[in-house]
């Protein structure tokens, strides 16, 4: 069993925040002592699960009828698999568009380094992706698609 601030160091959320999924009954099945909240394995995976959830851009309210899925047991486990399903393809086309973004930067410091060394961009700005490293090319279609 945990206390709520070793949980808040495991996870390095606020207490607060941990307070408020409380609050919103994210943990259905929290035990308490006296009124102080122990954390147990339970809780601790299902906070992994929220917080994987939230980092997917799912909202609090979302999770919550996730959870309440959770508690209602077996017969939920459709709705469940279709969350994560949508869930995966949304994190998949974000995954997308980074990579995108990262190849417009990986080809824009390959750029600066070719006029950095020619001392101007005429000679970059006049190739052709072709004309590119193999690499840089690919990153060039990718960034500009």
């Amino acid at each position: 069993m945990y206390t709520i601030g070793q949980v808040s160091e495991m996870f390095g959320l606020p207490i607060s925040t941990l307070r408020y999924y409380d609050k919103e009954g994210l943990f259905p099945n929290i035990e308490r002592t006296s009124g102080i909240r122990k954390f147990g394995d339970n809780e601790i995976e299902a906070l992994r699960v929220i917080e994987c959830l939230k980092k997917s851009g799912l909202e609090i309210k979302d999770i919550k009828q996730f959870m309440d899925w959770c508690v209602q047991g077996s017969e939920t486990y459709p709705q469940r698999k279709e969350l994560f399903t949508r869930q995966k393809a949304s994190v998949e086309a974000e995954i997308e568009h980074l990579n995108r973004v990262l190849d417009m930067i990986k080809y824009k410091c390959w750029y600066y380094d070719q006029a950095i060394a020619d001392g101007n961009e005429d000679r970059v700005q006049a190739m052709a992706p072709e004309d590119m490293p193999e690499d840089i090319r690919l990153a060039y279609e990718n960034a500009h698609q």
